[in-house]
């Protein structure tokens, strides 16, 4: 695991990833991950320095006779976009916290530092790195590729989506959805593609106890091939 990062730019701005190297057979994991897992933290302790965003690779769903989570089995960047008070920043430094997996759950952390040199200013295998990385990240929601509608059921045990993909195809998309904060739902109960259309329910778990779902909102993630988008689910 290593920080990478190009120095701030005049107002600040700073580009960075968390990269994480599994070997293999293990896992690393998704923002929710699963029944057991943990999600990736950073945190970073340079004065001024803020992390204002972290974006998260589209994961897999690995399911086999000892897991069911939402993860990676593969080299992975989690861009980071940090904000420097001082554009001079010398020195950057993180504390992060991330679950491993083979057969069981084993929590990692790591300290990890870097310094900007002013004569190397340019950063070209970081800049390669930054653009791979950003390169895998969801798209956003377009009028070729949506959640058109979706909808719980009254006793909340099931979520019905109705999605627009980017082509036409006989295979049922995955779809992921993550609700409140530690719970993620991956089990289509039904599914029907024609084209471009495609209809799913999902089988909603349980949920923390009286849960209101008014006012919240949940996301999901549709992957169709190479192809994926994350979207808000918003409920009135």
């Amino acid at each position: 695991m290593r920080l990478i990062a190009l120095p701030p730019d005049a107002s600040g701005s700073i580009r960075a990833g968390l990269q994480i190297e599994p070997k293999p057979g293990w896992i690393t994991y998704w923002r929710e991950p699963g029944n057991s897992g943990i999600p990736p933290q950073v945190g970073f302790s340079s004065e001024g320095v803020s992390l204002d965003k972290m974006s998260f690779p589209t994961p897999k769903h690995i399911v086999d006779d000892k897991v069911d989570e939402v993860a990676y089995d593969a080299s992975v960047t989690f861009p980071l976009q940090l904000t420097a008070k001082d554009p001079a920043l010398h020195e950057l430094k993180a504390t992060a916290f991330i679950g491993i997996c083979k057969e069981i759950c084993i929590p990692f952390q790591a300290e990890l530092s870097l310094t900007f040199e002013p004569s190397a200013r340019s950063r070209p295998e970081e800049e390669k790195i930054l653009r791979a990385a950003e390169a895998t990240l969801p798209e956003a929601a377009s009028s070729e590729f949506n959640v058109s509608d979706h909808r719980l059921s009254p006793d909340m045990k099931e979520l019905s989506l109705t999605v627009t993909l980017p082509e036409s195809g006989e295979t049922a998309p995955e779809v992921i959805v993550a609700g409140p904060s530690g719970h993620v739902f991956t089990k289509q109960t039904a599914t029907h593609r024609d084209g471009r259309s495609f209809t799913t329910t999902l089988s909603v778990g349980k949920l923390p106890k009286a849960y209101d779902i008014h006012g919240k909102t949940w996301s999901a993630l549709v992957i169709d091939g190479s192809r994926a988008i994350e979207t808000p689910l918003a409920f009135e």
